[in-house]
């Protein structure tokens, strides 16, 4: 019998203290704008997620921060730019080309071609080097016969 009654008590919990769950938005156009932006803002945290997608923290705050520049009636463009100038070109997840975003942006075919020519290099010395190594290893049984008479 008790144990059924702390069973009953544990099943029965979670749903005494669940909470009801916080309105997205009072203006559905607000938050869809709202959503439309976060999907190409960076989370600061997270940084591999959308702002829209992240459930840090200050991903929540940033959101809040965008709501209020959607109701103050700023364009998409004005709230990036207001971003940027606040969190670097970082918080965009395709920053300008501009110098300074250069490594962003050619950084990994910069990479990927000393990487293949590398890879090029080393083939080409590893190359030279067995075929110097089989012609001495085909020169020396001559040379060590001519030596013995």
């Amino acid at each position: 019998m008790k144990r059924l009654l702390i069973l009953c008590s544990l099943l029965i919990a979670p749903w005494l203290w669940a909470g009801e769950a916080a309105p997205m938005a009072e203006d559905p156009q607000v938050e869809a704008r709202l959503v439309a932006i976060a999907e190409e803002l960076r989370c600061l945290v997270c940084q591999n997620e959308s702002l829209a997608s992240s459930h840090a923290e200050l991903a929540e705050d940033l959101r809040r921060e965008v709501r209020k520049l959607i109701r103050e009636d700023k364009s998409d463009a004005e709230i990036k730019t207001y971003l940027v100038e606040r969190y670097g070109d970082f918080v965009l997840y395709r920053p300008q080309v501009k110098p300074l975003t250069w490594p962003l942006w050619f950084g990994p075919f910069f990479m990927l071609l000393l990487a293949v020519w590398g890879l090029w290099r080393y083939l080409r010395l590893r190359k030279n080097a067995l075929g110097q190594a089989s012609a001495s290893s085909l020169h020396a049984p001559n040379e060590a016969a001519t030596h013995k008479d």
